[in-house]
């Protein structure tokens, strides 16, 4: 990151949206891998390779309750001449020993049990008349209700080829086989498929530790009487859940007044949970944008390499930004403009970017894709500045939603993608291609 030098001479540069992210994804680095328990790491992104240890399923087992047969003796079965067979026992799920199954013979199974030495094939128990004499069941009973079912004879009415509803030994997957490659995400299917292979631990980059605050004494928290002049605070939540939905842990603090030093303390205070800081409000040219104010100062005197430069990017919205790191750690810390269109779009373009580097992802943003306007009129952008607008896609339309004032809250709430104007253009027709960012 840029020395104090640099940072009063960058308030007078006209950054791009292109060199501002390259600058804060090539200080943000990835976070040191630790070894979690399977829950624990749900989110998080492998580090290296999971191969799996034994074969799933790792032993023939059947796909229905039924009956173990061998494949000769039911051929020609039917309802009007069953193949009549002597039950020798049941096999039951985790059942250690199971019953041999020879000629003339059948096991009563259950679904998942391993498949019997001497057995072929599994007949469904609705293909059989359950071992009660009469004509096709439709299920078993119980075991404690009627033991006397797994002895006895069973008439089985249908005919089976050899393996039928028979689970393979490692038709899911082999042993030595990949499950898994770094830098998966692990959600809910991944953490099962670690479970089934055996591992209760596993090698990952953990979830980044995102603190979100908000600046200005004419914020009050939702539920609170507001004062004159007041407005509640939006900003610190909806950055805190796109910190979330970017796959962060995320903490949200109270808003914090215009004052400096209470402000310098708090992000002080914070330090010692985040991996990454949040503020929004206070960057601006104001008399009272406090985050410059407390911020310019810190970094550089006690750890070299540190401090928090406030740029004008050439993008509307978010003109304003901060960028830095802060702390004995050298913890990132990103500045966002208080209107809350400005500080989401901001977060959308930066943030979130930030945040899947940490986690150590390697396509860290958003995917985007090319659409038809869809407008009654030309949209207008100002000379030398990327917009982006909020936009509704659907079928490879594009529809703005909403002005492009930046705090326009119930327009963003209905878009779902951001609609780019180019820097060079000031005029887009209805109809035109545009570029889109997917926002959902």
């Amino acid at each position: 990151m840029s020395s104090a030098a640099t940072r009063t001479t960058g308030q007078d540069h006209l950054w791009s949206v292109d060199d501002h992210l390259e600058d804060i994804l090539a200080t943000v680095r990835p976070l040191e891998p630790i070894e979690l328990q399977l829950l624990d790491a749900q989110g998080c992104v492998l580090v290296e390779d999971v191969t799996v240890p034994v074969s799933l399923p790792p032993f023939d087992n059947s796909s229905m309750d039924g009956y173990a047969v061998r494949v000769a003796d039911v051929a020609g079965a039917s309802e009007e001449y069953p193949a009549v067979l002597a039950v020798v026992g049941d096999v039951a799920a985790g059942q250690a020993e199971q019953p041999y199954v020879g000629p003339g013979q059948a096991a009563r199974i259950m679904t998942g049990a391993p498949l019997p030495p001497g057995a072929e094939a599994v007949v469904p128990v609705e293909w059989t008349d359950g071992g009660l004499g009469e004509g096709p069941v439709s299920g078993m009973r119980a075991h404690s209700a009627a033991p006397e079912a797994a002895s006895g004879q069973v008439r089985v009415h249908r005919p089976a080829e050899a393996r039928a509803h028979v689970r393979a030994k490692g038709s899911d997957v082999k042993a030595g086989d990949r499950a898994l490659e770094a830098g998966t995400i692990l959600g809910p299917p991944q953490i099962g498929l670690l479970a089934a292979i055996g591992r209760g631990t596993v090698r990952v980059r953990p979830r980044p530790r995102v603190v979100v605050l908000s600046t200005g004494s004419e914020l009050v928290q939702p539920d609170e009487e507001l004062g004159a002049g007041q407005i509640y605070d939006s900003n610190s939540f909806a950055l805190c859940a796109a910190a979330r939905d970017a796959g962060a842990i995320a903490y949200r603090v109270g808003a914090v007044a215009d004052e400096a030093e209470t402000l310098r303390a708090t992000i002080e205070d914070q330090l010692i949970r985040a991996d990454m800081l949040v503020t929004t409000g206070g960057v601006s040219v104001g008399a009272y944008d406090v985050v410059k104010e407390a911020l310019s100062s810190v970094g550089d005197e006690d750890e070299a390499g540190s401090g928090i430069e406030f740029r004008k990017l050439a993008m509307q919205p978010g003109k304003p930004q901060g960028f830095g790191t802060i702390g004995p750690d050298h913890t990132p810390l990103l500045a966002l403009p208080g209107n809350p269109v400005s500080s989401y779009v901001s977060f959308e373009l930066f943030v979130r970017p930030a945040i899947r580097t940490l986690m150590g992802l390697k396509d860290v943003h958003r995917p985007t894709t090319r659409a038809k306007l869809k407008t009654d009129k030309a949209l207008t952008s100002p000379a030398g500045r990327r917009q982006f607008l909020r936009g509704t896609h659907a079928e490879g339309e594009v529809t703005p939603v909403g002005g492009a004032g930046s705090h326009l809250v119930a327009a963003l709430a209905h878009a779902d993608a951001l609609i780019v104007v180019p820097e060079d253009d000031t005029s887009v027709e209805p109809g035109a291609e545009v570029e889109v960012v997917l926002l959902g």
